[in-house]
């Protein structure tokens, strides 16, 4: 398939120089800024181009990994174009990126970054845009040459994320036509309906107008203003913890919650680093990372409007309101510390946030990262990669995150071991993409060498033994006090609760460690970077993951700690692990919580959940679908199955199951896949341990990235639970889709898409994105 793809390429550039010429023959010399300054906007734009574009392109064509880097999630997207250099490679040297509203704000500029064109923009004739678009032809071609029903041919259609990729510009598409007919958009889905097409087709003729301007409401304006001036106060204190709370926020959409729906709509904002002060218009500055200097006196903090299509894949809300405000102000303004400097931004410096923000006080730090937490860990879930096999394959399938409670009485002491430990917190980020294999160990034995002092400081301190109420509690009323992180294969998920009856392991975070995962994986990342980068980024993620999970390991009996490490690093390589490699040298006290079983890991467990239980939202339970009786029995059965039969079912899938008036009810089925071990980089495959694989079960979306759809009528429950649980071969899973799922060719594609997206939409108005159809299966 790649070879027949690679000689594809070489036929399409010796095409394109003759092509160019018939295209410029027929409609002219191409004007690369032609969008530049857009004629008149479309009055339909938003309520019908863009509801198609948004529900039949974006669900592929999003975020930095869209195929082609065809990101339709905003007009300045469509207009950008196509790029064939894929942002996710395997490369020696970093790349510039290609950020949109970043690195360049004109088509023009976007042209001389390698992008084309894939509207018209030669003559302006209502031939000339449709035969000169690359869009309308590819959505011609599909209604000419729509899919037939069942799985498509593997020898014809690749949808692995690494393919080789087209993105024939304009002068290549005859060729295209000629040698992929089948390969129309949305590419492997149906055609859009014949009344979809005929709007597009339209509105691409005369002349892909924008969609109008909508001005910022008087509310929105308010608030807007008076959040910018907190962020850009001018004393030292203020300048100094609004750079902090930008480093965090940078990948927020921040939402003001107290505005009435009428007045919300459905704005988002996101915080920039601006040359420009409040009240002038933001000149963004487009730095690789959130903390690299802004070539600028004085950056300034500034709301901008989020312009495109929400997605689930990236979109992090964060609610801003009048109590938020109040807790920044107490948290970082009116306690009592003092900021005598600014911290520079070398890298040395700006990387690591022990150093830079040491004068800032550790519990206003620890605050406002803990009281959002799963905001602070899809930061490391999301952030703005898209996808994280790489990065993804140091944690479990399934896990659960709780939190060292805040104790003022020791913020003196936590802040003066970080300040004795800065030389020991320096990450590899702040090499950038240099950090080579002699590096590399020098940040191997700074981590050691941390982690005795941390052992030291942690027997001192609690010889009396730790209990559950070390872990932190939610306050009593935060549901972000426990949550639970879900793997599935190159994408993750993580929601407020601990779901699951057992996890394959759990992590206890504290202030260093929450901070250091964040300045790793969210402001130190660079996916464009090079592969030395991503490696030192998850090697080093390793260390971290171990840490919270030897944080946790000290809540059990000394005797029973070893044995729970042991079966949690199967088979594993000891060099990789040897800094952690003796769990009663790293914390020698007994743990003070009493256990009355011979089973305290599971007792533990149980523990947990009672504690955190007053704060637990029910959201993700079962029961909180509103079915009963047997269906609700059938679901729990569905969740209990264990073992070999789950080893066919897709990582993430989302079913639905309608009752006899028809009404639909959505679930997420994630099947967690069980390793020997996650610390090391190669070889997942062999350290696969099918016998112990899980199946969750949850009330509805989790996953941004569904593989699969299931549409099962409730009096058939039994009857699917059977199949499932009976699952033996590829064909046994074949035949279940056969017989419950909605394949990526199904007539009912789109229609079932859209009401699972209404229906998200409905119960979470806030949290709800389009999904991403790039991973859904081809079985």
């Amino acid at each position: 398939m790649r070879a027949w793809a690679l000689l594809c390429l070489v036929a399409l550039g010796s095409c394109a120089t003759y092509y160019s010429k018939v295209i410029e023959e027929r409609f002219g010399a191409a004007d690369p800024a032609r969008f530049d300054q857009p004629g008149k906007p479309a009055a339909d734009y938003t309520e019908r181009v863009k509801t198609i574009l948004d529900h039949r392109c974006v669900v592929c064509h999003g975020c930095n990994d869209a195929p082609c880097q065809v990101n339709l999630a905003s007009y300045a997207g469509l207009t950008r174009g196509a790029n064939r250099e894929q942002p996710y490679a395997t490369r020696l040297t970093p790349t510039a990126p290609t950020r949109l509203f970043l690195d360049a704000h004109r088509n023009s500029d976007w042209r001389a970054k390698g992008f084309h064109a894939v509207l018209n923009e030669r003559a302006r004739t209502p031939e000339a845009n449709r035969e000169a678009s690359v869009l309308y032809r590819l959505l011609r071609l599909k209604q000419e040459q729509p899919l037939a029903p069942g799985p498509l041919p593997k020898a014809r259609y690749d949808f692995s994320l690494d393919r080789a990729q087209q993105c024939p510009a304009i002068e290549a598409m005859d060729h295209y036509e000629q040698s992929f007919p089948e390969w129309g958009m949305p590419y492997g889905l149906p055609a859009l309906s014949r009344a979809e097409h005929d709007t597009l087709a339209r509105w691409i003729e005369a002349g892909a107008s924008p969609p109008p301007a909508v001005p910022l409401s008087p509310a929105h304006a308010q608030r807007v203003a008076r959040w910018e001036a907190f962020l850009n106060g001018d004393s030292l204190k203020a300048r100094l913890a609004a750079r902090y709370i930008y480093e965090h926020w940078f990948i927020a959409h921040l939402y003001f919650d107290d505005l009435r729906k009428e007045e919300f709509g459905d704005d988002f904002f996101e915080l920039v680093r601006s040359k420009t002060p409040p009240g002038q218009p933001i000149e963004v500055i487009a730095s690789r990372r959130p903390y690299d200097d802004p070539g600028v006196e004085r950056a300034y903090y500034r709301l901008r409007r989020v312009v495109e299509t929400r997605l689930a894949k990236t979109h992090m809300p964060y609610a801003l309101n009048d109590a938020r405000l109040a807790r920044l102000k107490e948290l970082f303004l009116d306690a009592p510390y003092e900021v005598t400097a600014l911290p520079s931004y070398a890298p040395e410096v700006s990387s690591n946030p022990f150093l830079a923000f040491q004068q800032l006080p550790v519990a206003a730090r620890y605050r406002l990262m803990l009281e959002e937490s799963q905001f602070t860990l899809m930061g490391f879930i999301k952030g703005p990669v898209c996808r994280g096999q790489l990065a993804l394959n140091v944690i479990n399938d399934h896990f659960w995150v709780l939190f060292e409670k805040p104790d003022p009485g020791r913020a003196q002491e936590s802040a003066a071991f970080l300040a004795r430990e800065l030389v020991n917190l320096r990450m590899p980020a702040e090499e950038e993409s240099l950090v080579g294999p002699l590096r590399w160990r020098r940040y191997a034995a700074r981590e050691a060498a941390y982690l005795r002092a941390k052992s030291e400081a942690f027997n001192r301190t609690l010889a009396a033994g730790p209990d559950l109420g070390a872990v932190w509690d939610g306050d009593g009323r935060n549901p972000n006090a426990a949550l639970t992180v879900m793997r599935h294969f190159d994408s993750a998920s993580v929601v407020q609760g601990l779901l699951g009856e057992q996890p394959q392991t759990v992590m206890v975070i504290g202030y260093p460690l929450l901070e250091r995962i964040h300045y790793l994986l969210v402001a130190g990342f660079d996916i464009y970077g090079n592969v030395a980068h991503q490696v030192s980024t998850r090697l080093y993620m390793d260390f971290l993951r171990m840490e919270g999970e030897m944080n946790f390991i000290a809540l059990l009996p000394r005797a029973a700690r070893q044995a729970v490490r042991d079966r949690w690093y199967r088979g594993a390589d000891r060099q990789s692990i040897n800094h952690l490699q003796d769990t009663q040298a790293y914390f020698v006290h007994e743990t003070a919580i009493r256990y009355a079983t011979a089973n305290p890991l599971a007792e533990l467990y149980g523990m947990l959940k009672n504690h955190v239980a007053p704060v637990a939202s029910p959201r993700y339970g079962l029961a909180a679908s509103g079915l009963a009786g047997a269906p609700l029995r059938e679901l729990n059965r569905l969740a209990a199955l264990r073992g070999r039969a789950l080893l066919h079912l897709p990582e993430s899938a989302l079913l639905t199951v309608r009752d006899a008036a028809g009404r639909d009810r959505h679930f997420s089925l994630v099947a967690n896949r069980a390793h020997s071990n996650v610390a090391e980089l190669f070889d997942e495959k062999e350290r696969r341990l099918p016998d112990e694989d899980t199946l969750l079960v949850a009330n509805g979306f989790i996953s941004a990235y569904p593989n699969a759809f299931f549409l099962v009528d409730d009096s058939r429950l039994p009857e699917f639970v059977d199949a499932v649980a009976r699952l033996g071969s590829e064909e046994n899973y074949v035949a279940l889709l056969t017989a419950y799922g909605i394949r990526r060719t199904d007539a009912r594609f789109w229609a079932h898409s859209d009401a699972l997206h209404a229906a998200w939409r409905q119960s979470e108005p806030r949290e709800a994105g389009l999904l991403d159809y790039n991973r859904f299966e081809n079985r």
